[in-house]
């Protein structure tokens, strides 16, 4: 019997050594953070209209980060993560954008990111707005020829005017939540001052979407 034990440990300690020796040491490289052009970058495009599509497309660095696209979903759920999986808990919006009647947004996410730990969630996200864009901004799944065109249509964008999208990009608290999403999250390219000087000179150029 001590012979047979022996002959055991020693075959589990072998198969965890080969495990072990068969495992990389070296953790995985991140991913390069996405840079953002600035808005003067472009001033070598000769034609207004190419300018402000090359802008506005630079610009969707930002629109389709995670960050952005989580909260603009189509199925009026919220999504999580760089890969856009299901809310964990399961949630959806509501009639009001802010979750569902007794149990609202705010009931886990407050005015500001908590801290938390786990390996998958390192914090709770929060801004005193938040909330689902509405169905008219839903944005996943659509091209940024689809989306630039929601976003520049009054009827669609909550009757925005560009002076007002412009505004709403370049200082709106909740959008520049993006910029600072709490440990574990990826923030949107470059700063949020970047991105509404793009706006804006997208907006000066004639507001020219890509083709969808």
């Amino acid at each position: 019997m001590r012979l047979a034990t022996v002959a055991i440990l020693t075959g589990t300690l072998a198969v965890a050594g080969a495990v072990m020796a068969s495992a990389d040491p070296t953790p995985a490289a991140k991913p390069a953070p996405v840079v953002l052009k600035t808005a003067a970058s472009f001033q070598s495009i000769q034609d207004p209209a190419a300018r402000s599509v090359a802008l506005f497309t630079e610009a969707g660095k930002v629109i389709q980060s995670p960050r952005c696209l989580n909260c603009h979903p189509v199925q009026r759920a919220p999504t999580q993560g760089d890969d856009l999986h299901p809310h964990n808990p399961p949630m959806v919006a509501g009639d009001s954008g802010h979750g569902p009647a007794g149990m609202p947004c705010f009931s886990c996410h407050t005015a500001a990111n908590v801290p938390t730990w786990g390996q998958d969630i390192k914090s709770i996200p929060g801004d005193p707005k938040w909330a689902l864009a509405p169905a008219e901004m839903a944005w996943q799944g659509k091209s940024l020829g689809a989306i630039c065109g929601q976003i520049k249509n009054p009827a669609t964008n909550g009757g925005k005017s560009l002076a007002e999208l412009h505004h709403h990009m370049a200082q709106d608290h909740l959008v520049g939540w993006a910029w600072n999403p709490g440990a574990g999250r990826v923030p949107a390219p470059g700063t949020q001052a970047q991105f509404g000087e793009l706006i804006k000179a997208w907006i000066d150029t004639g507001a020219k979407c890509p083709k969808a």
